[in-house]
């Protein structure tokens, strides 16, 4: 299936899948903002971006998509860098829904110990599409019951070691 898109920066270029089994397309930066000054965008120097711990950055892709009906874009964490420096995506996964035409971002947070620095060009996120259903909510009089109920976090696991 093709996706049409569009790129603000060639030098990053298109996401591509990195073997012929993954899942995911790589994402790479291309520009970042500040959560307090989203309307702010930054280059990256030479030396990059520093990402300190328990901090949390817009990073953008310059990629733009038009998705066809009853198709989502998820954004998702790479596991590389999620379990060696500690970072992930806040919102994750991020969806782009099939209206959306904008430069596609990713909100990156350090959960690591140490600063994480970012360049243009890093692999920071993983797109996979997946087909979307849509559904109608009924309000009815009573749900069925069952074993669970309404039991919430932890409900399962009553009684196990």
């Amino acid at each position: 299936m093709n996706i049409n898109c569009t790129v603000d920066n060639e030098e990053v270029g298109l996401p591509k899948y990195e073997s012929e089994c993954a899942s995911g397309m790589d994402l790479r930066a291309w520009k970042y903002s500040w959560p307090n000054y989203l309307k702010e965008t930054n280059d990256f120097s030479e030396e990059g971006l520093k990402l300190y711990p328990n901090s949390r950055v817009l990073i953008k892709t310059g990629l733009h998509i038009e998705l066809p009906p009853d198709i989502e874009a998820q954004i998702r964490p790479r596991s590389g860098l999620a379990l060696k420096n500690g970072i992930s995506i806040v919102n994750s996964p991020g969806t782009i829904d099939e209206d959306f035409r904008g430069n596609i971002g990713v909100v990156l947070i350090n959960h690591g110990d140490e600063t994480f620095i970012i360049k243009k060009g890093d692999k920071i996120a993983q797109m996979v599409f997946q087909k979307v259903e849509k559904f109608n909510l009924n309000i009815v009089d009573k749900l069925q019951d069952t074993l669970r109920g309404d039991g919430g976090f932890g409900s399962t696991s009553k009684g196990r070691a």
